[in-house]
């Protein structure tokens, strides 16, 4: 692993990693082409009528190519009927057909649409969840094997000039590869150079490859070491982008942003599908945002460092730090709440940050979603906050004000500290612009909150951290982020695009955000980036496919009622998928899955292995709830 060459061009600056261009009908993917914005139809595919209005919608918001489901042959065929309705209303966008477990269909949909999808783990292998032990001769044969069925879908593509799109989805890893490789980023990639690999032994180079998951961090991870690898056998193949099983509303959006934005920051990326169970119109300005965030190339500040980092970015392991108070070492990273701009400030205040407060009881309830520092900077307080919350204030205010009450520090700022005998700073602001950091050795048991004003915020943090290694220090960091625009949408893609990165390297014992909108989305934007990126669990988490034509039910009225009777079930993770395709494989790690099988008729999971078969959908979320119970999984929820 340490031998591959880097994952990007610049560990520190953002650079685009140079791809080849790959033709696909009218557009070009990869090279010196903008990044390219697609989505996914959620219609039938044998209904002609349907599929191509979806089609003009998707396009009309800025859908730059059209994928389609094409699970048989009959699907495949009807592609030339929607490909011709299009053109004759004039619309000459690129479509790709979806395919999985039939290389016959692939073969019709190479000769009529401009691009094919082709996921290696079902391709040409089964999938029955056993663990088989090979030896290198026997997975040789296995290699051979399916070299032999897929080669033929390749000489048709290179005949026709038809692209491809190799897709690697970590919840469909074959059990071949789950064998040798395990549920790992290594397998996913591994999965995909086998394919590749007898691409270009046929010299078929109109290749996009991506390495899918719901899981944000095996996903960063994947494409990291996919371009690793490549690089290290001279490849350059263009990267379809995305998060799979998003979800939808804010915590799709939350989830997508951290996942895509990451790559983008460090300039990985060709195309991006933002996966949203919702219209998939709804998709498109989503992604604009996503790649309009990381298109501000003129506002970045060119960082001069040493090409190394401090930690494996193909693996998660959370930077160690000294634990300060509730912050660092074993605890989850800590959640600020700013008031400090707030005039008067009433408990009312509180209840978007995750606290209630009853007059009548005189008591504080405090949600799964509570921040754990509440920032009053010049502000004082009128009123008894929970003890449970820390208090934060300016020097001054503090000395004031607080200097002899419990559970109130000052935030000291860098100048403080040299003006007052500070030996016992707790809180110590400081912009990570400023690399000069040797005090810190002073004040080992204090935290650091760390910000900065350039706008490549990943980059500025990378190299930060990167200093405190070299400089040996350990102090825990709580990673502090504000911005200007009113829009909820734009905030919640800026801020986790900026953090997520962090988080996900394991960079960060707290996050502090402040903005313009409203702090109920401020702190719940808060929360949602560390739910996304495994940092904190503050909430159910649901895995749900973004529909499309092989969908069996409503997935968004499901996954609605699905979401309203179990969201106070905190930690447990819940896959809702369209289709058995989408079905064990693709929910991984859930705890419990809702899968369709056949109209009308779902199958539940307990993990990967499924315990009600074929129960009637108006019964299966009652079943789903009796079955979390049967687990002792299930609380009842709180009245509020």
């Amino acid at each position: 692993m340490s031998k591959l060459p880097k994952y990007c061009n610049d560990y520190f600056n953002r650079a685009r990693f140079e791809t080849r261009k790959v033709e696909v009908g009218t557009i070009g993917i990869g090279g010196n082409n903008p990044i390219r914005v697609q989505s996914m139809t959620t219609t039938d595919t044998m209904d002609t009528n349907s599929s191509v209005e979806q089609s003009i919608r998707m396009i009309e918001a800025g859908c730059e190519l059209v994928r389609l489901t094409a699970p048989s042959k009959k699907e495949a065929e009807n592609l030339r009927d929607i490909r011709q309705a299009l053109v004759d209303k004039g619309y000459n966008t690129p479509l790709v057909a979806d395919i999985h477990f039939t290389p016959n269909a692939a073969e019709i949909a190479a000769r009529i649409v401009e691009k094919v999808r082709v996921n290696p783990g079902n391709y040409a292998d089964k999938k029955r969840f056993e663990e088989i032990e090979y030896s290198d001769a026997s997975y040789q044969d296995e290699l051979n094997r399916i070299e032999d069925k897929f080669t033929p879908l390749v000489l048709l593509c290179k005949e026709e000039g038809t692209a491809m799109r190799i897709g690697t989805n970590h919840g469909s890893l074959s059990d071949r590869i789950l064998s040798r490789f395990g549920d790992t980023p290594e397998g996913m990639v591994e999965s995909a150079m086998e394919f590749l690999r007898i691409c270009v032994k046929n010299n078929y180079h109109e290749i996009v490859l991506s390495m899918k998951a719901s899981n944000t961090l095996v996903m960063v991870q994947a494409y990291r070491l996919l371009v690793s690898t490549m690089r290290a056998e001279g490849m350059n193949y263009p990267l379809h982008l995305g998060v799979t099983e998003a979800g939808d509303g804010e915590d799709g959006r939350i989830k997508s942003a951290v996942g895509i934005g990451a790559l983008l920051e460090d300039g990985i990326g060709d195309t991006i599908r933002v996966s949203l169970t919702e219209e998939p119109e709804a998709e498109i300005p989503v992604a604009q945002k996503i790649i309009a965030k990381t298109a501000l190339d003129g506002l970045q500040e060119p960082i001069k460092s040493e090409q190394s980092l401090s930690y494996s970015p193909y693996h998660h392991s959370r930077r160690e730090t000294t634990e300060v108070l509730n912050i660092g070492d074993h605890h989850v990273p800590v959640v600020v709440a700013d008031l400090s701009n707030v005039e008067h400030i009433k408990p009312s205040h509180l209840f978007a940050f995750g606290y209630q407060y009853s007059v009548p009881l005189d008591k504080w309830t405090i949600t799964d979603s509570a921040a754990d520092i509440l920032y009053l900077g010049d502000r004082e307080l009128s009123f008894e906050i929970p003890g449970t919350l820390i208090a934060l204030t300016s020097t001054k205010n503090w000395k004031t004000n607080y200097q002899k009450k419990k559970g109130f520090y000052p935030l000291f700022s860098r100048e403080d500290l040299a003006k007052h005998d500070a030996t016992d700073a707790i809180f110590i602001d400081h912009s990570a612009d400023d690399l000069d950091i040797d005090y810190l050795h002073n004040y080992p048991a204090s935290c650091v909150v760390l910000s900065t004003s350039k706008a490549n915020k990943t980059h500025v943090y990378r190299r930060f951290r990167l200093n405190l290694a070299n400089k040996k220090l350990n102090n825990p960091i709580i990673l502090h982020s504000s911005y200007k625009s009113e829009d909820t949408e734009t905030f919640q893609i800026w801020a986790s695009s900026d953090l997520g990165n962090a988080f996900i390297d394991g960079f960060g014992d707290g996050i502090w955000l402040a903005g313009v909108v409203g702090n109920q989305t401020i702190n719940s934007t808060a929360f949602g980036i560390l739910q996304a990126t495994r940092s904190r669990i503050s909430k159910t988490e649901y895995i749900s496919c973004p529909s499309c034509g092989r969908t069996l039910f409503d997935l968004q009225e499901t996954t609605a009622n699905i979401r309203s009777r179990t969201s106070h079930l905190k930690g447990l993770k819940i896959g809702i998928m369209g289709c058995i395709v989408n079905g064990p494989g693709e929910m991984a790690d859930a705890d419990y899955g809702y899968v369709g099988t056949r109209p009308g008729k779902i199958h539940l999971y307990k993990e990967q292995e499924v315990v009600k078969k074929n129960v009637e959908e108006v019964d299966a979320v009652e079943a789903l709830i009796e079955l979390i119970k049967e687990n002792d999984d299930w609380v009842d929820p709180v009245d509020s």
